[in-house]
């Protein structure tokens, strides 16, 4: 379980670490897409736009169809919702610790402002 997960996790994020692939679900947030259109609309070849498609495909995170002669590409099933709790996890903990670093500054602070007053007397 927790292996399958890791391996989702990595397959997500390996996906999501290119600009081009995040610009790709962001297109097809809006609409459902062929490839041609695609790597048309991010200038590049329909090849470098099938092996984008395939990394994201691979993650789950595009659906892809043939229909006719067009691979028409959609949003896929994951809906990050993983990847989402991962992160939320180390947001809290980073809170946290500089919810911790904000509580020390502040006694620092006020211990500076009362050492400072009796100097100045």
């Amino acid at each position: 379980m927790v292996q399958c997960m890791t391996a989702r996790l990595d397959a997500s994020f390996a996906a999501l670490s290119d600009a081009t692939r995040r610009g790709v679900l962001e297109q097809l947030g809006r609409a459902d897409s062929s490839i041609s259109d695609l790597a048309g609309k991010f200038r590049m070849t329909l090849t470098g736009m099938k092996k984008h498609i395939g990394v994201l495909e691979e993650a789950g995170l595009v659906a892809t169809e043939k229909v006719g002669r067009v691979r028409l590409c959609r949003l896929g099933p994951r809906r990050l919702a993983e990847e989402t709790a991962w992160l939320e996890a180390y947001r809290r903990h980073w809170a946290a610790r500089f919810d911790a670093l904000d509580s020390v500054i502040e006694d620092l602070q006020q211990k500076e402002k009362a050492h400072g007053r009796k100097r100045q007397k």
